[in-house]
C-alpha cells in the first residue's frame, strides 16, 4: 500500500524563516495563499502587472508583487498557473530568480513530466497536490477539516524536501486529511487518465448521453436533467462517503438491480477498457502533452468551439433555469459547491 502521512508525521517549522511565493491566484492560488497565511507563513502572490486579482488577493491581506520580484524574494515557489503557460512564465520569470537551495513546488506534474520546465541542479523540486478543487481546499481548511494530498519528490537538493513538502502540505491543511507519498510521473499520468476517461470525460459525456437519450425520446428536459444529472452528485457524495456498497445500501432494490444488469449493457467492459488503454498509451507516450501544448501554441480553436458547445447545449441551458429555480437559486458561489 502506497505510503500515508498525517499531522503527526508533518513538522510546520520546516516552515519557520522560509518565504513563500504563490504564482497565480486562482482556484488553487487563492487556497494556498489564504490557507498558508492562516497557518502563519510568510506569503507572498505572484501575479503579472496588470492582473485583475491583484487587487482581490491584496484586500485578502496578502502582499502582492509582480511574478518575477515573487520568485526573487520567495524561499519556495509554488506554480499555482495553468499548466499551459507554466513553462513560458517559468523561463521568463522564474528561472532567472532561482537560487541553490531554493524549492520549486508543483500542484500536479505536468511539466516536470513532459520536460516543459527543467529546473536547476541545486534547487528542490516537490509536488503538493491536494486531490480536490481549490475552493474546496479552502472551504475544508475554514471548516477545521482537510483535502487528502498527494506528495512527491523530484529533486531532493537540500535533503529536507520530503519534510519541507509535508510541512506546505500541513500549512494548506491537506495532513489533517491525509498524505499519499507518489511521484510526479505516477501523478501525472493517473491524474489525466483520470479527468479524461472519468472524471470529467466520462462522466460528462455519460450524462450528456443520457440526457440526449431521454428528451429525443419525448421526455421533458427537466425530468431528463434531474434524473441524469442532478442526481449524480447525490450518488457520488455516497459513494466518497462509504464506497459503492454505501451506495448501493441507499438506493432501493430495484435501482440496484437496474446497476447489475443495464451497467454493463451501457458500458462494455472490455470494450471501454480497450479505449481506456489507448487513452493511458496517448498519456503515456506524451501523444496527449503534445496536442494540448500544440492547441495552445496554435489559438486553442478546437478547445474554444468546444467549449462555446457545450455551453448552447440544451442540458447547460435547462440546467441553469432549473437551478434558478431552486431553493438554492442558482447559488455560483464555488466554496460551497461541496457542502
Amino acid at each position: 500500500m502506497a505510503k500515508m502521512y498525517y499531522e503527526k508525521d508533518c513538522d510546520l517549522s520546516y516552515l519557520n524563516g522560509k518565504k513563500i511565493a504563490i504564482i497565480g491566484y486562482g482556484s488553487q492560488g487563492h487556497a494556498h495563499a489564504l490557507n498558508l497565511k492562516d497557518s502563519g507563513c510568510d506569503v507572498c502572490v505572484g501575479l503579472r502587472q496588470g492582473s485583475k486579482n491583484w487587487a482581490e488577493a491584496e484586500s485578502h491581506g496578502l502582499k502582492v508583487m509582480t511574478v518575477a520580484d515573487a520568485a526573487k524574494w520567495g524561499d519556495i515557489v509554488m506554480m499555482l498557473i495553468n499548466d499551459e503557460v507554466q513553462a513560458d512564465v517559468y523561463k521568463k520569470d522564474i528561472a532567472p530568480n532561482l537560487v541553490e537551495g531554493n524549492a520549486l513546488a508543483f500542484a500536479h506534474g505536468f511539466n516536470i513530466r513532459y520536460q516543459q520546465i527543467v529546473p536547476p541542479a541545486g534547487v528542490d523540486v516537490f509536488m503538493a497536490a491536494p486531490k480536490g478543487p481549490g475552493h474546496t481546499v479552502r472551504s475544508t481548511y475554514v471548516a477545521g477539516k482537510g483535502v487528502p494530498c498527494l506528495v512527491a519528490v523530484e529533486q531532493n537538493a537540500t535533503g529536507n524536501a520530503y519534510k519541507i513538502a509535508l510541512a506546505y502540505i500541513a500549512g494548506i491543511g491537506g495532513a489533517r486529511a491525509g498524505v499519499m507519498e507518489t511521484t510526479f510521473h505516477d501523478e501525472t499520468e493517473t491524474d489525466l487518465f483520470g479527468e479524461q476517461t472519468v472524471l470529467c470525460g466520462g462522466v460528462v459525456d455519460l450524462m450528456q448521453c443520457g440526457f440526449e437519450t431521454l428528451v429525443e425520446a419525448g421526455y421533458e428536459p427537466e425530468n431528463a436533467y434531474f434524473e441524469c444529472i442532478h442526481e449524480m452528485k447525490l450518488i457520488i457524495d455516497l459513494i466518497n462517503k462509504g464506497g459503492v456498497g454505501m451506495m448501493n445500501f441507499s438506493i432501493s432494490d430495484t435501482a440496484e438491480y437496474g446497476e447489475y444488469v443495464s451497467g454493463p449493457r451501457v458500458l462494455p467492459h472490455e470494450e471501454i477498457k480497450k479505449n481506456m488503454r489507448a487513452v493511458l498509451s496517448d498519456i503515456q507516450d506524451g501523444t496527449f502533452a503534445g496536442k494540448w501544448i500544440a492547441e495552445n501554441k496554435n489559438g486553442r480553436t478546437f478547445f474554444n468551439s468546444m467549449r462555446a458547445n457545450l455551453a448552447k447545449h440544451q442540458m447547460e441551458v435547462v440546467g441553469g433555469e432549473l437551478r434558478k429555480n431552486m431553493i438554492w437559486g442558482d447559488d455560483q458561489d464555488m466554496d460551497t459547491a461541496s457542502k
